[in-house]
């Protein structure tokens, strides 16, 4: 029987163990792993895996780990979308296929650094020393039942410190809530609409009147105008202004607020 795109299930012929059952069919009864740390889940087990982490996730917004996991155990239809919106697109094509990651181990740090202020390499690192932050905490996938799917989800994770950048957004609640509208208009998943929907509980007064009336509106107006954000090689982007970055994928300036 044919089997969902990167599924691969063992033959009859494959050497048993002494119980007769394979060391893959003891993970998961008769398919392989799908790549490094892949944990494979039936429907069931992904509906408890949302609902858990969901609730995890809302009590604790700075617990990454569950919302790593309400992302990939609720993804199942916004990743196919995001997959897709990158293989009609030369530059988002290219990046399926070089699989590029961006981690401490790839990238130059001191060459960006020592790039001019204004610069999408020299914000991104500005970005990461002003927030205490590291592209190394992003989780990898595991729960995602295709292995090209898993590095769609993996490459959103990883940009989604650009998307700070981009926006002007620090990592504080009121900065997290914004980019999570931004995002969820853009990539539509289910993780992103929870945060953005949710996220704002634990705002004061004051800056739920900013989000409602400049924010909110703002990064939604930036999310339908923009292109899928998946679509560009920040890697080979570094010395680009971001100003001038902005205006190609289609994001209005920051609304002059304080965040």
């Amino acid at each position: 029987p044919l089997l969902p795109a990167g599924r691969a299930c063992l033959s009859h012929a494959e050497p048993r163990g002494r119980d007769g059952r394979s060391g893959e069919e003891e993970e998961e009864e008769g398919c392989y792993q799908l790549y490094p740390g892949h944990i494979p889940t039936s429907p069931l087990q992904k509906a408890l895996l949302a609902a858990g982490s969901a609730f995890m996730a809302l009590y604790d917004p700075y617990r990454h780990d569950m919302v790593a996991v309400l992302g990939e155990t609720t993804g199942c239809l916004a990743l196919p979308n995001l997959r897709d919106k990158m293989k009609h697109h030369p530059e988002g094509y290219r990046i399926l296929q070089e699989r590029p990651r961006i981690r401490l181990s790839t990238l130059d740090m001191a060459r960006l650094q020592g790039l001019p202020d204004g610069s999408l390499g020299r914000e991104y690192v500005r970005f990461l020393e002003d927030n205490k932050v590291s592209p190394d905490t992003r989780m990898p996938p595991k729960f995602v039942d295709d292995e090209e799917l898993a590095y769609v989800i993996q490459r959103y994770r990883e940009v989604h410190d650009l998307m700070h950048t981009l926006l002007g957004m620090p990592t504080n609640m009121l900065g997290e809530v914004v980019v999570k509208w931004f995002e969820a208009i853009q990539t539509g998943l289910p993780m992103c609409v929870l945060g953005a929907a949710f996220g704002p509980i634990r705002l004061s007064a004051r800056k739920l009147r900013v989000l409602a009336t400049e924010l909110v509106p703002w990064a939604i107006r930036s999310g339908r105008n923009a292109s899928c954000i998946l679509n560009f090689y920040y890697e080979q982007r570094w010395e680009q202004p971001v100003a001038c970055l902005r205006e190609e994928i289609g994001i209005f300036p920051p609304p002059a607020v304080q965040v």
